[in-house]
């Protein structure tokens, strides 16, 4: 199965990555953090049924489940498993207001 990174969750993880290399300054951090989201899309995609269901009125993302980043546990990579791809669709920090944020997304 291939994996689709869609443009608001490459955005996210873009943007965690420049948080931890600019305002953290922890460059190892920042690259330690770019392997750990590609570590953890191939850990779902072995088994995409094991992440948690997330429950919205939002129809376009209807399955939707979470799976939590590998070593960076507040951060979820929210995720549609089809036949033919995974799509993730954003990488969020468990401080944001995930479900708004989530029922205005379109597919």
């Amino acid at each position: 199965m291939k994996h689709i990174i869609r443009s608001a969750a490459r955005d996210d993880i873009l943007r965690q990555f420049r948080y931890y290399l600019v305002d953290q300054d922890k460059p190892e951090v920042a690259n330690r953090w770019l392997e750990a989201v590609e570590k953890t899309i191939h850990k779902i995609l072995r088994t995409p049924s094991a992440g948690a269901p997330k429950q919205l009125s939002n129809e376009s993302l209807a399955g939707l489940r979470s799976w939590p980043v590998e070593e960076f546990e507040d951060i979820r990579i929210y995720y549609l498993s089809e036949e033919s791809a995974l799509r993730v669709i954003r990488v969020l920090h468990g401080k944001r207001d995930i479900r708004r944020i989530l029922e205005r997304e379109e597919e």
